[in-house]
């Protein structure tokens, strides 16, 4: 450490080396403080240009949930285990004005696409604080999913996050090396 500095213990590593894709949920609900918490950790995100472009809907509605699964989820891949998620949080992105899609072009960066990332990142650590287990699902038809959640076509569902206690252990998974990933210059 440089003389002076010291580093304080780690419980925000410890909280993201803990969190992972909870497919397997118990069937109690999850309370709405919490859902709330999750999205005032995401509500304070940063953004480009303070722009803020997210926008969510936190769905507890069981009926609709199951709607969110049966005709937004792409078929494939089995997800017969977020029916029993206590909610389904979707991740909207309100579209850019003209000159910020000027701009992503221009750089090849989508902003709006990056800060949204950066709130639901939010959203699950808080998640995982509280105790809850989440799963971030990109395998969705975002029209049906805007449909079904009742948003107005400037506001384009990017991904839904399945959010509950989960039931039993989930593993780990290994990741590759700090070495393997970073270039010291």
């Amino acid at each position: 450490m440089t003389e002076g500095h010291q580093l304080n213990k780690e419980p925000f590593l410890e909280l993201v080396k803990h969190r992972t894709s909870c497919r397997a949920y118990r069937p109690d609900p999850v309370p709405k403080e919490a859902l709330e918490k999750m999205v005032e950790a995401a509500r304070l995100a940063p953004s480009a240009c303070n722009r803020q472009p997210w926008r969510f809907a936190v769905v507890t509605d069981s009926a609709t949930r199951m709607r969110l699964i049966n005709e937004s989820f792409l078929p494939g891949i089995p997800m017969r285990w977020a029916e029993h998620a206590g909610a389904i949080i979707a991740l909207g992105m309100k579209r850019s004005p003209l000159t910020h899609q000027i701009a992503n072009k221009i750089s090849g960066v989508d902003y709006p696409l990056l800060d949204l990332g950066i709130a639901g990142e939010h959203l699950v650590l808080q998640a995982e604080e509280l105790g809850l287990g989440t799963c971030w699902i990109g395998w969705i038809k975002p029209k049906a999913a805007r449909r079904i959640i009742g948003w107005p076509r400037s506001i384009e569902v990017v991904s839904l996050i399945t959010v509950g206690w989960p039931d039993g252990e989930r593993q780990t998974r290994p990741r590759q090396s700090i070495d393997d990933i970073t270039t010291w210059i």
